[in-house]
């Protein structure tokens, strides 16, 4: 397999990821700061480079067990946390509490959900006789870049819509796991 071939493999698993980034990035807005840009593009990242080395490790095996349902978690993860976006934002400013989604399992489940995908790519790997060192580093980078550039970008949106914007973005992650069921089921 190319290393454009590769490249484009990163940018398609990458989309999920920046597509939660704009919605986090939307709905922390003015309070975005540099250790949370950091910490959703390294774990991004990061998860993008394990899921698919732990399907190109479990190979065939791996994928059996979880491959009839992972669109099912994925959908199930982001749809709790787009849920929990848009309850926020039907409460009053003074007592809407503000959990942080770069921190903790909020952190994990998104990590996790935008990059269940990859572990299917993995076992491809694994067929293919890709160079899985390689393959990894590049699907992580482009996933943290990726992750990085949508924060920033939904910061700025943010900025302008307010709170309307946080009942977008958890609208933003039920779409991303209703797209993900739906891509899966028919």
């Amino acid at each position: 397999m190319s290393g454009f071939t590769i490249i484009i493999i990163a940018i398609g698993l990458g989309m999920d990821a920046m597509s939660v980034a704009v919605a986090i990035g939307a709905r922390a807005a003015g309070r975005l700061n540099g250790r949370q840009l950091f910490r959703l593009s390294f774990h991004f990242g990061f998860f993008q480079m394990v899921m698919p080395l732990a399907g190109w490790v479990g190979g065939h095996n791996l994928t059996r067990l979880i491959g009839g349902y992972d669109h099912w978690i994925a959908f199930a993860l982001l749809a709790c946390v787009g849920i929990n976006m848009i309850r926020e934002s039907c409460q009053a400013e003074e007592k809407t509490p503000r959990g942080d989604p770069t921190k903790g399992f909020s952190l994990i489940m998104l990590s996790v959900a935008t990059s269940i995908d990859a572990l299917a790519v993995g076992f491809s790997f694994a067929l293919l006789n890709v160079n899985i060192w390689q393959a990894v580093f590049v699907i992580g980078f482009f996933a943290a870049g990726m992750t990085l550039a949508g924060m920033l970008f939904g910061k700025m949106i943010g900025a302008y819509l307010g709170k309307k914007v946080e009942l977008l973005g958890g609208l933003i992650l039920i779409s991303i796991g209703v797209k993900i069921l739906a891509d899966h089921l028919l």
